[in-house]
């Protein structure tokens, strides 16, 4: 008798999403009650920025993926439940931005994130 395979993590769709700039493949791979804390300039870590569900996850991905900048997906690697990438984006005007992200999966897909945010000022 063999055991259920757990679903994975699907990195090439991630790949598609982030430098297809494809706000809705992106957000499929987010569970229903996902949650992701953004630290960054404006949301320190004593005060991170939290997105509760997709909803809120939708409205910030389709807000950052439909600026005119390009998105790299610089690396990521999976570990059993955990995952970690790093993107890189420049706006048309060159400013640069990096972002990290540590996540938790649950059945393959996202259920927890923190991404660390840092920008060209």
């Amino acid at each position: 008798m063999g055991t259920a395979a757990r679903p994975s993590f699907d990195t090439d769709t991630l790949r598609r999403a982030v430098e297809g700039r494809t706000p809705e493949t992106l957000l499929s791979l987010y569970t229903d009650d996902a949650e992701i804390r953004v630290v960054n300039r404006n949301a320190q870590p004593s005060h991170p920025k939290v997105l509760h569900g997709r909803d809120e996850i939708a409205d910030m991905l389709t807000d950052v993926y439909n600026r005119d900048m390009t998105h790299k997906l610089e690396g990521c690697v999976v570990q059993g439940d955990r995952a970690a990438y790093s993107e890189s984006c420049e706006y048309a005007d060159g400013v640069r931005v990096m972002s990290e992200s540590m996540i938790t999966l649950r059945d393959g897909k996202i259920s927890r994130q923190i991404m660390i945010e840092a920008w060209d000022e």
